[in-house]
């Protein structure tokens, strides 16, 4: 899908070619002399328009106004919440025939955030998954206007939500594919097909390669499938080689059966989204191309598939770590934290300035946080700091959870150095507590994103989180680094003799 950002008053508005125009009014909508003014006026003044977010007046062939569809759209205060609420409400209209060109209008001034959030919600609201369908209903949508009344101040945050539209939907398309067309090794072929853009190099480790790297736990859960592992690696170059780089870690489970530890077969079906965190990885580094900010980033994805078989691992089996930790593998449908582990060993190589991993990990933070916001957890109060804005900016909130050392005490063994679960209780920081003892030293996060990257019901499907998180964070950090590069330039300037 096409996006332009244009500078459009209400009377050139009016005059605007497209198959459906939808007028943004909110509660400061102050009318003037044209046609659309005009016509919003009157219906806020009969009260057939609200000003509530979502609320909606379709008007057709309007006098004075070039296009033969008019929506009116309350955003309420204008800001990206409202907006957002009210763009996603849209939804049936934009996915329906002979709506292919749509300009979407502002009526007062729009907070950067605000046009940010209707690029994003537009996508998502438009958004129609047809790779495996024989006889696919293609999206109708294909260009979109952006009106505002001053482009200029908005460009910036236009061309970020562009560019993590491109990201987010990457990363739904591949969440989306059934298991036996997201395989491992067509995921490596997905990370490969980025290299081809700007800045974006990727190496794809198979199963020799991860075995002369003593990925055992990765090993270990891959060994009940047929599907060769992948050990994926992608590299953003966008700074000098001297500046260590963001790692980024992604599970790539392509389908989680449970293993020997075999899950119900209700809902198993959905278990072809385990492989969120990887998808974010791989949407992250799209919206990164398109983007190109000063940042070096590292992607990694170890992938597999989890099934039971005769080579399987089994409940009580003991495997050797790339760290050199071994693990008491008591559950084997607590795998994602085993393929984790090896892939954050692994980050250590890069002498990171941070680690961040992302992982559809635990039913436990579906039962604490539901589908509104994911869980953090982090050894350092900056880097938590700094996820969290990033994720109220891009509308894609998180929420801390706690590391106490005490929630670890379950996770002892007396066959390995550690155990692989916990127990029931606050499962989802147990989960953590584990990966933990494999992150380094470096500032390190954990996304636990299990109840956020996929809708169940009839809304099923993937949501690209947290690709707006990721890229927010992403920005603001190359943002920080340049700054902090200019100011000490500038030190050193004023200490020349």
């Amino acid at each position: 899908m096409d996006f332009e950002l244009k500078t459009l008053t209400l009377a050139a508005a009016r005059a605007v070619r497209c198959d459906l125009l939808v007028l943004c009014v909110g509660e400061d909508f102050a009318p003037g002399q044209d046609a659309l003014s005009a016509l919003a006026a009157m219906a806020l003044q009969r009260g057939d328009c609200k000003r509530t977010p979502g609320a909606s007046l379709q008007c057709y062939a309007p006098p004075g106004v070039t296009a033969r569809r008019v929506v009116l759209l309350g955003v309420g205060d204008g800001g990206a919440a409202s907006v957002r609420k009210a763009v996603l409400a849209l939804a049936p209209l934009l996915k329906s025939a002979g709506v292919a060109q749509l300009a979407l209008v502002f009526a007062s001034e729009a907070p950067p955030q605000a046009v940010g959030a209707a690029v994003q919600a537009l996508s998502e609201a438009s958004y129609v998954y047809t790779t495996t369908k024989s006889k696919p209903e293609p999206r109708s949508l294909k260009r979109v206007v952006l009106g505002v009344p001053q482009a200029r101040p908005v460009r910036g945050a236009f061309d970020t939500a562009v560019a993590v539209v491109a990201g987010v939907e990457f990363a739904r398309e591949w969440a989306n594919r059934p298991a036996n067309h997201a395989t491992p090794t067509l995921l490596g072929e997905a990370a490969r097909s980025l290299a081809r853009l700007p800045r974006v190099r990727c190496k794809v480790h198979g199963p020799a390669q991860v075995a002369r790297l003593g990925m055992g736990a990765l090993m270990a859960v891959a060994q009940g499938s047929s599907e060769p592992l992948r050990f994926i690696e992608l590299h953003y170059e966008g700074a000098a080689r001297t500046q260590a780089p963001v790692v980024l870690v992604g599970k790539g489970i392509t389908f989680d059966a449970g293993g020997i530890s075999l899950k119900q077969p209700a809902g198993m079906d959905e278990m072809k989204y385990d492989m969120g965190g990887a998808a974010s990885v791989l949407g992250a580094f799209r919206a990164l191309a398109a983007l190109q900010p000063a940042i070096n980033v590292v992607g990694l994805i170890p992938s597999c598939e989890n099934l039971p078989d005769g080579r399987a691992v089994k409940p009580g089996d003991v495997v050797t770590s790339l760290s050199g930790q071994t693990i008491e593998i008591l559950n084997t449908d607590a795998e994602g934290r085993l393929v984790l582990c090896d892939a954050l060993a692994y980050a250590a190589r890069f002498k990171p300035a941070a680690v961040v991993d992302m992982a559809t990990l635990t039913g436990a933070c579906v039962i604490a946080l539901g589908a509104v916001r994911s869980a953090l957890f982090s050894t350092d109060d900056a880097l938590a700091a700094q996820l969290l804005a990033a994720g109220e900016a891009a509308l894609d909130p998180c929420w801390r959870m706690p590391l106490d050392d005490a929630y670890a005490e379950g996770l002892k063994s007396a066959y390995a150095d550690v155990a692989n679960v916990a127990g029931r209780p606050a499962g989802a920081v147990t989960a953590a507590k584990f990966l933990q003892r494999f992150a380094g030293k470096a500032p390190w996060a954990h996304l636990d994103i299990a109840g956020t990257a996929w809708k169940t019901g009839s809304a099923k499907g993937a949501t690209g989180r947290p690709v707006p998180l990721l890229v927010h964070y992403l920005l603001a950090t190359a943002a920080g680094a340049g700054a902090a590069r200019t100011s000490g330039a500038r030190k050193r300037t004023r200490s020349a003799p």
